[in-house]
């Protein structure tokens, strides 16, 4: 297990599939304080490079009422013209009122036809990505804790650069959010349940205790389980229902355990589920730190989608050097570890979240630090016709106020 003096929550290890899965490219935003959604819209639907969207778009036909409200008031205009022509004592009159009255006549109404605008914009329920202080309340760490930390290709070595960044990387989230810790190396267990106590955070991150294998997609199975406790996903029933590979060997479960795995996939089964809109979920995220390849345990790919069947967005941070490291060995020998860049990638354009790498302790830490910025902060879709409302109420106002101060009469 991965830490000294605590038994694993859980173990997930299933069959894997092809160790050379295709993987897709990733597109994700690699920079900046706020990191980008890899899909095509932001989270909440607005699609990207568009401004607004409207809930009831159809209402938005009522805009092309306003080119016959100024015709009625050409119109009218008109007829005041043919009155003038008839007595030209008021043509005089108007000659003397000068340019600025004149068009000072046309401004209360022309207010008012603005204020009409934002009425009707109001009323179709427009929607923007603004950016808003972020509603989450939990956050699960998964790191791996597998012996490839040992490489020396980030000084003092991987497994202490990771523990001094995350550290830092807790003390910079704000107080209200909960922070779960999982580790994992051949296999996968929780650390630390979601609390909001650093002192029991930075402790656990204390406690990590390196062993053999890389289960990347168990991390993430039980980081996920954590975060949705009441999502019902069934850990026990993953361990069994199929094959796995450990260290290249192929294992299969006993026919009792297949009896009791069908009897809770018969209960499974009435449960009906809905998959969510993949970075949906608004109440957390998972940080998944890794520096090598999986050996062992579930395929993290199929992991991703699980979470991405969820809404839960999973920001994947690969850390050492591209070219990769060694680390000690048995009777001298050493081994060649690296960084697989792919699979993270790809886990994090699954579930809508972003990919990091950390080439260098100082790289990792900016990376907690731009994550940090990202869950105080974050780029949310929220309805802003109150925003229209309140215009058109001004709007209003001074067409009305305008018009009573100059010409004593309303709009």
């Amino acid at each position: 297990m991965p830490v000294a003096g605590r038994a694993p929550l859980a173990l997930c290890q299933i069959c894997p599939g092809p160790e050379n899965n295709a993987v897709q490219k990733s597109n994700v935003i690699t920079d900046g304080l706020i990191p980008g959604n890899n899909s095509d819209k932001v989270r909440g639907g607005t699609p990207k490079g568009r401004l607004m969207r409207f809930l009831w778009p159809q209402l938005l036909w009522l805009l092309f009422a306003l080119p016959a409200l100024v015709a009625c008031y050409w119109y009218a205009l008109r007829r005041k013209n043919r009155v003038a022509v008839h007595y030209p004592s008021l043509m005089l009159i108007r000659e003397a009122l000068g340019a600025g009255a004149r068009w000072r006549r046309h401004l209360p109404p022309a207010l008012f036809l603005l204020a009409v605008a934002a009425a009707i914009v109001a009323m179709a329920r427009p929607t923007a990505s603004v950016i808003l202080p972020a509603d989450q309340s939990t956050l699960i760490m998964a790191m791996d804790v597998s012996r490839s930390m040992l490489a020396t290709d980030v000084e003092p070595s991987r497994i202490s650069a990771s523990q001094a960044a995350a550290k830092a990387f807790i003390d910079g989230v704000p107080r209200n959010i909960r922070i779960g810790i999982v580790a994992f190396a051949g296999t996968a267990s929780v650390v630390q349940t979601p609390t909001q106590n650093r002192d029991d955070l930075l402790a656990a991150i204390d406690r990590f205790s390196l062993q053999r294998g890389t289960a990347t997609g168990s991390g993430l199975l039980v980081a996920l389980s954590q975060l949705l406790p009441d999502a019902g996903i069934d850990l026990e029933s993953i361990l069994y229902d199929n094959a796995y590979y450990r260290f290249g060997v192929i294992t299969r479960d006993s026919g009792a355990a297949r009896i009791d795995r069908d009897r809770k996939s018969e209960k499974a089964a009435k449960k009906t589920f809905t998959p969510a809109v993949p970075g949906s979920y608004a109440s957390g995220a998972i940080i998944l730190l890794s520096d090598g390849r999986r050996t062992t345990g579930p395929d993290p790919l199929e992991a991703a989608r699980m979470a991405a069947d969820r809404g839960v967005r999973v920001f994947t941070v690969g850390f050492g050097t591209r070219d990769g490291g060694t680390i000690p060995g048995f009777e001298g020998m050493g081994f060649y570890v690296r960084l697989d860049e792919e699979t993270l990638k790809a886990v994090a354009n699954i579930t809508g979240a972003a990919y990091f790498h950390a080439g260098t302790a100082a790289d990792l830490r900016k990376i907690y630090q731009s994550l940090n910025t990202k869950f105080a902060m974050e780029r949310q879709e929220t309805e802003v016709g109150a925003l229209f409302s309140a215009l058109a109420t001004l709007l209003l106002v001074m067409a009305a106020g305008l018009s009573l101060l100059w010409f004593h009469r309303s709009a």
